[in-house]
Protein backbone atom coordinates (compact mmCIF):
# COMPACT_ATOMS: atom_id res chain seq x y z
CA UNK A 1 0.00 0.00 0.00
CA UNK A 2 1.11 3.55 -0.65
CA UNK A 3 0.91 6.19 2.08
CA UNK A 4 1.38 9.93 1.53
CA UNK A 5 3.15 11.74 4.36
CA UNK A 6 2.23 15.42 4.33
CA UNK A 7 3.33 18.21 6.64
CA UNK A 8 3.25 21.96 7.19
CA UNK A 9 0.48 22.77 4.73
CA UNK A 10 -0.14 26.10 6.45
CA UNK A 11 -3.35 26.95 4.67
CA UNK A 12 -1.76 26.87 1.22
CA UNK A 13 -4.61 25.55 -0.92
CA UNK A 14 -2.81 25.74 -4.26
CA UNK A 15 0.16 23.71 -2.99
CA UNK A 16 -2.09 21.15 -1.28
CA UNK A 17 -4.15 20.63 -4.44
CA UNK A 18 -0.98 20.05 -6.48
CA UNK A 19 0.19 17.46 -3.94
CA UNK A 20 -3.13 15.61 -3.87
CA UNK A 21 -3.25 15.50 -7.66
CA UNK A 22 0.18 13.85 -7.60
CA UNK A 23 -0.99 11.42 -4.92
CA UNK A 24 -3.87 10.37 -7.14
CA UNK A 25 -1.48 9.81 -10.05
CA UNK A 26 0.78 7.68 -7.85
CA UNK A 27 -2.05 5.54 -6.49
CA UNK A 28 -1.84 6.70 -2.87
CA UNK A 29 -4.48 4.98 -0.71
CA UNK A 30 -3.86 6.35 2.79
CA UNK A 31 -2.56 9.59 4.28
CA UNK A 32 -0.46 10.58 7.28
CA UNK A 33 -0.44 14.23 8.39
CA UNK A 34 2.37 15.65 10.53
CA UNK A 35 0.59 18.83 11.54
CA UNK A 36 0.48 22.56 10.92
CA UNK A 37 -2.46 22.34 8.59
CA UNK A 38 -3.14 26.03 9.29
CA UNK A 39 -1.16 29.25 9.69
CA UNK A 40 0.69 31.68 7.38
CA UNK A 41 -1.52 31.28 4.27
CA UNK A 42 -5.12 32.21 3.53
CA UNK A 43 -7.13 29.00 3.14
CA UNK A 44 -6.96 27.35 6.58
CA UNK A 45 -10.60 26.24 6.64
CA UNK A 46 -10.51 24.80 3.13
CA UNK A 47 -7.24 22.95 3.75
CA UNK A 48 -8.50 21.60 7.06
CA UNK A 49 -11.67 20.21 5.49
CA UNK A 50 -9.67 18.61 2.67
CA UNK A 51 -7.36 16.91 5.17
CA UNK A 52 -10.32 15.67 7.18
CA UNK A 53 -11.85 14.18 4.04
CA UNK A 54 -8.80 12.02 3.29
CA UNK A 55 -8.25 8.41 4.35
CA UNK A 56 -6.18 9.42 7.36
CA UNK A 57 -4.37 6.74 9.35
CA UNK A 58 -2.57 9.28 11.51
CA UNK A 59 -2.60 13.01 12.21
CA UNK A 60 -0.73 14.96 14.87
CA UNK A 61 -0.98 18.64 15.74
CA UNK A 62 1.64 21.27 14.98
CA UNK A 63 2.38 24.44 16.91
CA UNK A 64 0.26 26.59 14.58
CA UNK A 65 -2.61 24.13 14.96
CA UNK A 66 -2.15 24.36 18.73
CA UNK A 67 -2.16 28.15 18.88
CA UNK A 68 -5.09 28.41 16.47
CA UNK A 69 -7.17 26.19 18.75
CA UNK A 70 -6.18 26.84 22.37
CA UNK A 71 -7.29 30.48 22.87
CA UNK A 72 -3.73 31.57 23.67
CA UNK A 73 -3.45 35.05 22.18
CA UNK A 74 -0.06 35.74 23.80
CA UNK A 75 1.87 33.08 21.87
CA UNK A 76 5.08 33.73 23.76
CA UNK A 77 8.09 33.02 21.55
CA UNK A 78 6.20 33.32 18.27
CA UNK A 79 7.56 35.86 15.80
CA UNK A 80 5.18 38.77 15.00
CA UNK A 81 4.40 37.59 11.45
CA UNK A 82 3.47 34.10 12.60
CA UNK A 83 1.40 35.52 15.46
CA UNK A 84 -0.54 37.84 13.17
CA UNK A 85 -1.25 34.97 10.80
CA UNK A 86 -2.51 32.74 13.63
CA UNK A 87 -4.82 35.43 14.98
CA UNK A 88 -6.19 35.93 11.47
CA UNK A 89 -6.55 32.16 11.05
CA UNK A 90 -8.59 31.81 14.24
CA UNK A 91 -11.21 34.12 12.73
CA UNK A 92 -11.52 31.87 9.67
CA UNK A 93 -12.19 28.65 11.59
CA UNK A 94 -15.39 27.40 13.18
CA UNK A 95 -15.48 26.28 16.80
CA UNK A 96 -15.86 22.70 15.62
CA UNK A 97 -12.79 22.97 13.39
CA UNK A 98 -10.77 24.42 16.24
CA UNK A 99 -11.92 21.62 18.53
CA UNK A 100 -10.80 19.05 15.95
CA UNK A 101 -7.35 20.64 15.76
CA UNK A 102 -7.09 20.81 19.54
CA UNK A 103 -7.96 17.11 19.85
CA UNK A 104 -5.06 15.92 17.68
CA UNK A 105 -2.31 14.11 19.64
CA UNK A 106 1.24 15.42 19.90
CA UNK A 107 2.71 12.10 18.75
CA UNK A 108 1.19 8.91 17.46
CA UNK A 109 2.08 5.34 16.57
CA UNK A 110 0.44 4.28 13.32
CA UNK A 111 -1.60 1.14 13.86
CA UNK A 112 -0.41 -1.80 11.78
CA UNK A 113 2.73 -0.01 10.61
CA UNK A 114 6.19 0.29 12.15
CA UNK A 115 5.84 4.08 12.15
CA UNK A 116 5.74 6.88 14.72
CA UNK A 117 4.78 10.44 13.79
CA UNK A 118 5.38 13.76 15.53
CA UNK A 119 5.36 17.35 14.40
CA UNK A 120 8.52 18.45 16.23
CA UNK A 121 10.49 15.94 18.34
CA UNK A 122 9.65 12.72 20.17
CA UNK A 123 11.62 13.62 23.30
CA UNK A 124 9.56 16.77 24.03
CA UNK A 125 6.88 17.23 21.38
CA UNK A 126 5.17 20.14 23.13
CA UNK A 127 8.41 22.15 23.37
CA UNK A 128 8.43 22.54 19.58
CA UNK A 129 12.12 21.87 19.14
CA UNK A 130 13.82 21.38 15.79
CA UNK A 131 15.89 18.57 14.29
CA UNK A 132 18.67 19.90 12.08
CA UNK A 133 21.69 17.67 12.69
CA UNK A 134 22.97 14.35 14.06
CA UNK A 135 22.93 15.63 17.65
CA UNK A 136 19.24 16.52 17.48
CA UNK A 137 18.52 13.25 15.68
CA UNK A 138 20.27 11.28 18.45
CA UNK A 139 17.93 12.78 21.06
CA UNK A 140 14.93 11.76 18.97
CA UNK A 141 16.21 8.23 18.31
CA UNK A 142 16.41 7.68 22.07
CA UNK A 143 12.60 7.86 22.16
CA UNK A 144 11.95 6.09 18.86
CA UNK A 145 10.83 2.46 19.16
CA UNK A 146 9.66 1.97 15.57
CA UNK A 147 11.74 1.61 12.45
CA UNK A 148 10.38 4.82 10.96
CA UNK A 149 9.67 8.20 12.49
CA UNK A 150 8.32 11.06 10.42
CA UNK A 151 8.53 14.67 11.58
CA UNK A 152 8.05 18.17 10.21
CA UNK A 153 8.17 21.63 11.83
CA UNK A 154 11.47 22.91 10.40
CA UNK A 155 10.15 22.98 6.81
CA UNK A 156 13.53 21.55 5.79
CA UNK A 157 13.67 17.98 4.41
CA UNK A 158 16.27 15.80 6.11
CA UNK A 159 16.74 12.08 6.70
CA UNK A 160 18.85 10.22 9.25
CA UNK A 161 19.43 6.55 9.98
CA UNK A 162 20.69 4.85 13.12
CA UNK A 163 22.82 1.72 12.88
CA UNK A 164 22.04 -1.21 15.19
CA UNK A 165 24.12 -1.68 18.32
CA UNK A 166 25.72 -4.75 16.76
CA UNK A 167 27.33 -2.55 14.09
CA UNK A 168 29.66 -1.08 16.78
CA UNK A 169 30.14 2.08 14.78
CA UNK A 170 31.80 5.21 16.19
CA UNK A 171 29.19 7.17 14.24
CA UNK A 172 25.94 5.24 14.63
CA UNK A 173 23.80 8.07 13.26
CA UNK A 174 24.19 9.18 9.67
CA UNK A 175 22.50 11.86 7.61
CA UNK A 176 21.29 10.42 4.31
CA UNK A 177 22.29 12.51 1.29
CA UNK A 178 19.92 10.79 -1.14
CA UNK A 179 16.94 12.56 0.48
CA UNK A 180 17.97 16.00 -0.79
CA UNK A 181 19.69 17.63 -3.74
CA UNK A 182 23.45 17.18 -3.94
CA UNK A 183 25.57 20.29 -3.34
CA UNK A 184 26.00 22.16 -6.59
CA UNK A 185 23.04 20.53 -8.32
CA UNK A 186 21.23 22.85 -10.70
CA UNK A 187 17.50 22.44 -10.11
CA UNK A 188 14.71 23.65 -12.35
CA UNK A 189 12.00 24.74 -9.93
CA UNK A 190 9.44 24.73 -12.75
CA UNK A 191 9.47 20.93 -13.03
CA UNK A 192 8.92 18.13 -10.48
CA UNK A 193 11.79 16.26 -8.84
CA UNK A 194 11.72 12.94 -6.99
CA UNK A 195 14.22 11.60 -4.44
CA UNK A 196 14.34 7.92 -3.47
CA UNK A 197 15.32 6.31 -0.18
CA UNK A 198 15.33 2.49 0.12
CA UNK A 199 14.90 1.28 3.70
CA UNK A 200 17.17 -1.47 5.01
CA UNK A 201 16.19 -4.05 7.64
CA UNK A 202 17.71 -3.48 11.07
CA UNK A 203 18.12 0.28 10.69
CA UNK A 204 16.01 3.02 12.23
CA UNK A 205 15.06 6.06 10.16
CA UNK A 206 14.10 9.60 11.14
CA UNK A 207 12.68 11.51 8.19
CA UNK A 208 11.57 15.10 7.75
CA UNK A 209 9.43 15.24 4.61
CA UNK A 210 9.67 19.01 4.17
CA UNK A 211 6.82 21.49 3.85
CA UNK A 212 3.92 21.66 1.43
CA UNK A 213 2.85 25.21 2.17
CA UNK A 214 5.98 27.16 3.10
CA UNK A 215 9.30 25.45 2.24
CA UNK A 216 12.48 26.81 3.85
CA UNK A 217 15.18 24.82 2.07
CA UNK A 218 15.61 27.38 -0.75
CA UNK A 219 13.34 25.27 -2.95
CA UNK A 220 9.93 26.92 -3.36
CA UNK A 221 8.21 23.74 -4.54
CA UNK A 222 5.81 21.81 -2.33
CA UNK A 223 7.59 18.89 -0.65
CA UNK A 224 6.01 15.67 0.65
CA UNK A 225 6.70 11.93 0.70
CA UNK A 226 5.11 8.68 -0.39
CA UNK A 227 5.90 5.46 1.45
CA UNK A 228 5.47 2.12 -0.32
CA UNK A 229 5.25 -0.41 2.50
CA UNK A 230 5.60 -3.33 0.10
CA UNK A 231 8.78 -2.15 -1.61
CA UNK A 232 9.98 -0.53 1.66
CA UNK A 233 10.91 2.60 -0.26
CA UNK A 234 10.32 6.27 0.46
CA UNK A 235 9.93 8.81 -2.31
CA UNK A 236 10.14 12.56 -1.70
CA UNK A 237 8.35 14.61 -4.34
CA UNK A 238 9.00 18.30 -5.00
CA UNK A 239 6.19 19.89 -7.00
CA UNK A 240 5.75 23.32 -8.57
CA UNK A 241 2.38 24.97 -7.92
CA UNK A 242 0.60 28.28 -8.53
CA UNK A 243 2.65 30.39 -6.13
CA UNK A 244 1.43 33.70 -7.57
CA UNK A 245 -2.18 32.95 -6.65
CA UNK A 246 -1.14 32.07 -3.10
CA UNK A 247 0.93 35.25 -2.83
CA UNK A 248 -1.89 37.43 -4.14
CA UNK A 249 -4.26 36.01 -1.54
CA UNK A 250 -1.81 36.75 1.28
CA UNK A 251 -1.49 40.40 0.29
CA UNK A 252 -5.23 40.79 -0.30
CA UNK A 253 -5.94 39.46 3.19
CA UNK A 254 -3.65 42.08 4.75
CA UNK A 255 -1.22 39.50 6.10
CA UNK A 256 2.49 40.43 6.35
CA UNK A 257 4.19 40.94 2.98
CA UNK A 258 7.08 38.83 4.22
CA UNK A 259 4.83 35.75 4.11
CA UNK A 260 4.18 36.30 0.41
CA UNK A 261 7.80 37.08 -0.42
CA UNK A 262 9.28 34.01 1.22
CA UNK A 263 7.18 31.64 -0.91
CA UNK A 264 9.15 32.70 -3.97
CA UNK A 265 12.46 32.17 -2.20
CA UNK A 266 11.66 28.93 -0.42
CA UNK A 267 13.10 30.39 2.78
Amino acid sequence: MKYAIISDIHGNLEALEAVLNKCNEEGVERYICLGDIVGYNTNPSECLEIIRSLELVGCVKGNHDEYASNNDEEMIGFNPHAKKAVLWTVEQLTEEQRYWLASRPMRQNIKGLNITIVHATLDSPDAWGYIFDNHHAADNFSYQFTQLCFCGHSHVPLAFCKLPVTARSDNPIMELPEWVAAPGDLIDFEVPTTYRLALKPGLKYLVNVGSIGQPRNKDPRASFAIYDDVEKVLYRHCLPYDIETTRTKILAAGLPERLAKRLLLGS
